[in-house]
C-alpha cells in the first residue's frame, strides 16, 4: 500500500454538488474502458473507489512510455495512460484472494450504490464478489460486468483488448487506405475507440439502472462487451451490409459516401474539408471560384460526385492552390463551408476554442506536482462537472476509504496491513 491519505487532507475537495452526488461507486476495474466509466461517475459527482490488486495496483499504470515526470522533471515509473482515465476517485488496494480481503470488499459493497468490474467472465465468483452473491446483501446494488465479449456466448471467457476487438468487430475493415493505395491494409483507429465507447455505454447503463431503482428500490446487473460496443457504433457501415447487402470498403481519407469529404494539401500543408450536401457543396464552389461547379452534372448531387470523386478531388486540390491553411479556413468558414485544419495534440494547447472553453484542466498532484487532463464534455446549467482529485497513487487512500466507509479502527488498520490484506 503506497501512500496513506487521510479524508482530512481532501478536506472539502472531495465533497461534490454534482448530478450524480448521492452515488458511491466502487470501480474494480483495470485498464481503460472500466476505469474511463469510473472516472465519468466521479466527474458527474459520484464518490468513486478504486479498488486496486495489493502491490500491483491497475495494470494501465506500467503501460508506457511516455512516462509521468516528477516535480524535477525526471521520468517516474508510472505511466501518463493512467491519468487520462483515473480522476476523482480514491485508491484502495485489497488482496481479496485471501478471505479476509474478499469479506473487506464485500461488506463496502454493502454500502454501495453501483459496483464495477472487468474480470474475466466467472472470475469473482470464486471469492464470492460476483452479482448473485453480492446482491443478497445488498438488492439495489447495480453491478455492472465489462469484458472483452460479454457473460454469455462461445467466446465469453476469452480476454479482449481494445485492439483485438477493433479487428473482430468490424471496424478495421473500413479504416485505412484501399487496395491498390501506398499504405493500403486494415488499421485500427489510434485512439481506444472500442474502450472509449464501452465505458460510455456502462455509464449509460448505470443511468438507466438509477432511474429504474428510484421506483422499484431494486439494483440490477448489466453486462457490457467491448465486442458489443464495437458492433453497435459501426453503423452506416453495419447498415449498409444487413440493409443494402453492400459491404464499405477501406476509403483512407474519404468518405465512403459523401464528397468532397477529406484531406486536401493546400500552400503550407493540408487541411480537411467536409460537405455533406448539395447545398454546401455550391457554397464550397462558389469560395474557391468555381461556381459553375454547382450546376454541373457531374458535381451537382452528391451521387454524382462521389461516382466523380477523383476528377473532383484534383480539380478541387489545383483550385486551392496560391493561399495557405489559415487563409483558407478563414474563408471557407466565412463561406459556411465545414472545414479546418489538421491539428496535433500540441496544437491543442493554443486552440482558441480549447482556452475559451476551459478544455484543459490542471489538477495538483501530490507527488507529481501539476497534471493535466482533458475536461469533461459534459456542461450542466446547474449541477456542474467538478474536479477534486487527481489520480491517486497506489493505495493512496486505503486508511480512510476504511475507517470512513466501514468504522475500521487504528489497530485493525495495522493488523490488515501486517497481514498485506490491504
Amino acid at each position: 500500500m503506497a501512500g496513506n491519505r487521510s479524508g482530512a487532507e481532501l478536506g472539502s475537495s472531495m465533497k461534490s454538488s454534482g448530478p450524480m452526488s448521492t452515488l458511491k461507486v466502487l470501480d474494480m476495474t483495470r485498464v481503460i474502458a472500466g476505469p474511463y466509466a469510473g472516472q465519468i461517475l466521479g466527474d458527474l459527482g459520484a464518490e468513486v473507489v478504486k479498488i486496486e490488486r495489493q502491490g500491483e495496483g491497475d495494470d494501465v499504470r506500467r503501460v508506457g512510455p511516455p512516462w509521468m515526470k516528477d516535480k524535477d522533471g525526471e521520468d517516474t515509473d508510472e505511466s501518463t495512460y493512467f491519468q487520462a482515465v483515473n480522476r476523482n476517485k480514491r485508491s484502495l488496494t485489497v488482496d481479496f484472494s485471501t478471505k479476509e480481503g474478499a469479506a473487506l470488499i464485500v461488506e463496502l459493497a454493502a454500502k454501495a450504490d453501483v459496483f464495477l468490474e472487468n474480470y474475466r467472465t466467472g472470475t469473482l465468483a470464486k471469492y464470492g464478489l460476483d452479482y448473485e452473491s453480492l446482491r443478497k446483501i445488498n438488492p439495489r446494488l447495480i453491478y455492472v460486468s465489462l469484458t472483452g465479449f460479454g457473460q454469455t456466448g462461445p467466446y465469453a471467457r476469452r480476454s479482449g483488448y481494445d485492439y483485438l476487438v477493433q479487428a473482430m468487430g468490424g471496424m478495421m475493415s473500413v479504416t485505412g487506405h484501399a487496395d491498390g493505395k501506398p499504405g493500403a491494409g486494415p488499421l485500427r483507429v489510434g485512439v481506444p475507440v472500442v474502450d472509449i465507447c464501452a465505458g460510455l455505454y456502462a455509464v449509460i447503463g448505470v443511468l438507466a439502472a438509477v432511474n429504474d431503482r428510484s421506483h422499484t428500490g431494486l439494483g440490477q446487473a448489466i453486462d457490457v462487451s467491448l465486442f458489443d460496443a464495437q458492433i453497435s457504433i459501426l453503423l452506416n457501415a453495419f447498415s449498409s451490409w444487413f440493409n443494402g447487402g453492400s459491404e464499405l470498403e477501406r476509403t483512407g481519407n474519404d468518405h465512403p459516401s459523401a464528397a468532397p469529404y477529406g484531406v486536401y494539401a493546400v500552400d503550407d500543408g493540408h487541411i480537411l474539408i467536409a460537405t455533406f450536401n448539395d447545398r454546401e457543396f455550391a457554397r464550397l464552389a462558389s469560395a474557391v471560384g468555381h461556381a459553375d461547379w454547382g450546376t454541373d452534372e457531374r458535381f451537382s448531387t452528391n451521387g454524382a460526385r462521389v461516382a466523380n470523386r477523383a476528377l473532383l478531388a484534383d480539380l478541387l486540390t489545383r483550385a486551392l492552390q496560391g493561399k495557405g491553411r489559415d487563409e483558407w479556413v478563414r474563408i471557407l468558414n466565412e463561406n459556411k463551408v465545414s472545414s479546418g485544419p489538421i491539428n496535433t495534440v500540441a496544437d491543442l494547447e493554443n486552440d482558441p476554442q480549447v482556452i475559451a472553453r476551459d478544455i484543459i484542466v490542471e489538477m495538483s498532484h501530490s507527488e507529481k506536482g501539476k497534471i493535466k487532463t482533458a475536461a469533461s464534455p459534459l456542461r450542466f446549467s446547474r449541477t456542474p462537472v467538478t474536479y477534486r482529485i487527481a489520480p491517486p497513487l497506489i493505495g493512496e487512500d486505503s486508511e480512510a476509504v476504511l475507517r470512513e466507509w466501514l468504522g475500521v479502527d487504528d489497530s485493525s488498520l495495522e493488523r490488515l496491513k501486517q497481514a498485506k490484506v490491504i
